[in-house]
């Protein structure tokens, strides 16, 4: 068994990852639950999440603790964020989501989960949330929209720690769809040095994600 800051691979179902039931025996999306060694783990579908892909894809380098506080950008419905509320049972995960439709979704995931905070918010606009946000230590980014990598930047300027880390999930098509994928993430990595930031690991998605780039981040002091 390979331990990767708190996500198990247990060699089960071809290498499955897998993050230990905050809820047992509730599921998210209908994931697949498995028992071993007298815990209830939940199966990550790389298809279904981009952070369960990056790290089949080679991820390594994520500093999230059982008791960090994380900030979820573009929470959706619960899928994501519900596997990184099981990684951090002492922690938090502020759950940032635009769309009331998804919102509904999200509502009955953290019902069942103490440690996840919906906020039905628009993540281009932090300072309408800053009152309900303490500094964090991680920051997680998936929004589908042109500014990407801009309300990344001022998300984790506004709320992550000193020697904090954030993940920002690049979609290239959300950006420019006239520009090669290549490109576009060139430009984004190359904005984000400039604005103070290092990056740490580049992970492609596919063939889980089409034309997607996951970028762990810290801040250059």
């Amino acid at each position: 068994m390979k331990k990767i800051d708190g996500i198990i691979n247990t060699g089960i179902m071809e290498q499955s990852i897998v993050t230990p039931n905050l809820t047992p025996n509730i599921k998210v999306y209908n994931e697949k639950l498995i028992e071993y060694e007298g815990i209830e783990y939940r199966i990550w579908d790389p298809r279904r999440s981009k952070l369960s892909a990056a790290i089949k894809n080679g991820l390594t380098e994520l500093k999230i603790k059982s008791d960090s506080k994380i900030l979820y950008l573009g929470a959706s419905s619960g899928t994501t964020p519900s596997h990184i509320s099981d990684m951090v049972p002492e922690g938090l995960v502020y759950c940032v989501e635009f769309s009331p439709r998804m919102m509904r979704d999200l509502l009955h995931v953290c019902d069942s989960r103490n440690n996840m905070v919906p906020i039905l918010c628009d993540a281009t606009q932090p300072k309408k949330y800053q009152n309900i946000i303490e500094e964090v230590d991680f920051i997680y980014c998936d929004v589908a929209q042109p500014q990407q990598s801009e309300l990344f930047m001022d998300n984790m300027n506004l709320f992550l720690k000193k020697f904090g880390q954030g993940i920002l999930m690049i979609k290239a098509r959300s950006i420019d769809v006239t520009k090669q994928p290549p490109k576009i993430f060139m430009e984004e990595m190359s904005k984000l040095k400039t604005h103070g930031f290092s990056i740490v690991e580049n992970i492609k998605l596919e063939p889980y994600e089409k034309d997607h780039l996951a970028l762990v981040i810290e801040r250059v002091f």
